[in-house]
């Protein structure tokens, strides 16, 4: 019996945990094709560097790969992620409305680049490791935002592209990848989710929380090196 090959999948990987898990789940399902994009973040070289790491280990083959600048982020600014004026907080896991680490509608030019990257190659699929119930409060983080996008990409690409985006972990808890990557086997020591720029993570920021506080729900240890290692819960 003749098997069909799998069709192209694009997965934006930015080097976080998030992403990692979402490589390796895309490859159940599709020929994986990595994307990553440099917008001027402050642990740029870092996200790089997991990037390169993390398609080497699923030996992503070169062809498949695309990294992407667009420097014009940073000179918009208006994020700590991207503005050297302004600060990275201390995590408040409780703390109400969008962040300072907000990125405005960062995910929207992300998911831009991987549909006309779909459409040269021929991929349906575009993935995006966005996870709505315990992020940061990030508004491109809604299921109605990627709805609202499939509409545009329906419109707005040649007719019977097929083109999708997809969030399959949109509506799942934090520790439910981090178990889901454990039974995947995936090397989480190759992913970078720190918001400052170090050897180490900080263990301090918003994204350091969220992601001890998911490796302790989930009973597993994270193997990323941390200056502080705080009690989250």
């Amino acid at each position: 019996m003749t098997t069909l090959p799998k069709p192209l999948g694009i997965a934006l990987c930015s080097g976080g945990m998030d992403s990692l898990v979402m490589a390796e789940f895309v490859t159940r399902e599709s020929e994986l094709c990595l994307l990553h994009v440099n917008y001027g973040q402050r642990t740029e070289a870092k996200e790089l560097a997991c990037f390169h790491a993390i398609a080497e280990h699923m030996k992503v083959p070169p062809r498949r790969l695309l990294v992407v600048d667009i420097s014009h982020l940073k000179k918009i600014g208006g994020s700590a992620l991207t503005d050297a004026a302004i600060g990275v907080p201390d995590a408040d896991l409780r703390r109400r409305g969008v962040p300072v680490t907000y990125v405005p509608f960062r995910n929207a030019h992300l998911v831009a680049i991987a549909v006309s990257w779909a459409e040269v190659i021929g991929a349906r699929n575009i993935y995006i490791g966005a996870v709505e119930a315990d992020s940061s409060g990030y508004p491109d983080c809604r299921p109605e935002f990627y709805e609202a996008l499939n509409e545009a990409i329906r419109r707005g690409t040649r007719e019977g592209s097929g083109i999708e985006v997809k969030a399959p972990f949109i509506r799942l808890m934090k520790k439910d990848i981090v178990l889901m990557g454990k039974s995947m086997g995936v090397p989480f020591e190759r992913s970078w989710s720190c918001y400052r720029e170090g050897d180490k993570a900080c263990g301090k920021c918003d994204s350091c929380a969220l992601r001890l506080s998911a490796f302790a729900e989930a009973g597993v240890e994270d193997p990323l090196p941390y200056e502080t290692r705080p009690g989250y819960q």
